[in-house]
């Protein structure tokens, strides 16, 4: 490992990544048994084993060991995580949680491929598994949306569903604490919110040009702010290991 280049404002940016997919997973477990269909109870299962499996090597990275990931997970406070309020917010209609599952998986695979030629040799290694997962992931989406859009009702409701998921969006390419260290130590390969234009080409290749209004992000979209959901999500995350925090799993 480079661990010159570890420092800690590169650590936080890489702790943005975790959280983000570390929350995605959790979200994705949550359809567990109450998805419309036996078949997606399984896909968002594996989708959300895959994310936190993401986030888990990330952690690793970020304490530069696998020991005490869970008691640093759970016992932060929710001002020291920088998940954007894409993942925090608590989206119980089914069709917002497939919008966001397209929209999340869209970005994420950009998002992966500023880490393909990193100057810390662990994050090749990540970013190359993740990108073979991602290409599941968003086929997964894909194909799960075009069949539906050949139904009135449902394409109805996807476009709906667009118009609550894709202002929040816009927070997952806001400014990351620790980027432009990131970037002048090799870490990444350029600023993340750049990519927007070619998520936002991919989203209106799919549904459309969108109203414009939507691309606006609000002023509390930013990941120093929690959204109001984010307390009932960590309250699921923590509630077996509160259960006693000092056990030995």
């Amino acid at each position: 490992m480079n661990d010159s280049v570890l420092t800690p404002p590169v650590k936080e940016y890489l702790l943005a990544f975790a959280d983000d997919e570390h929350l995605m997973g959790q979200q994705h477990t949550e359809w567990i048994g109450v998805a419309p269909f036996l078949e997606e109870d399984m896909a968002f299962a594996s989708i959300g084993q895959d994310e936190l499996g993401h986030a888990l090597m990330l952690y690793t990275l970020i304490l530069e060991s696998p020991s005490g990931i869970d008691t640093y997970v759970f016992n932060r406070k929710s001002e020291e995580w920088r998940s954007c309020q894409l993942v925090e917010s608590t989206h119980r209609r089914w069709e917002e949680a497939l919008i966001r599952h397209w929209c999340y998986d869209m970005a994420e695979d950009l998002r992966w491929e500023l880490f393909s030629d990193s100057s810390i040799p662990e994050l090749i290694s990540i970013s190359e598994r993740a990108l073979k997962e991602e290409t599941y992931h968003r086929r997964h989406a894909e194909a799960l949306v075009e069949n539906l859009f050949m139904i009135p009702d449902s394409k109805l409701r996807l476009m709906r569903a667009l118009e609550v998921v894709v202002p929040q969006v816009l927070g997952l390419f806001s400014p990351i604490p620790g980027e432009e260290e990131a970037i002048s130590c090799g870490v990444v390969s350029g600023k993340y919110s750049d990519l927007l234009p070619i998520w936002r080409t991919r989203l209106e290749e799919r549904f459309g040009v969108l109203d414009s209004g939507l691309f606006i992000q609000a002023d509390n979209e930013n990941r120093t702010q929690r959204h109001s959901d984010f307390d009932y999500l960590f309250g699921r995350i923590r509630e077996v290991f509160l259960l006693d925090p000092k056990a030995v799993w």
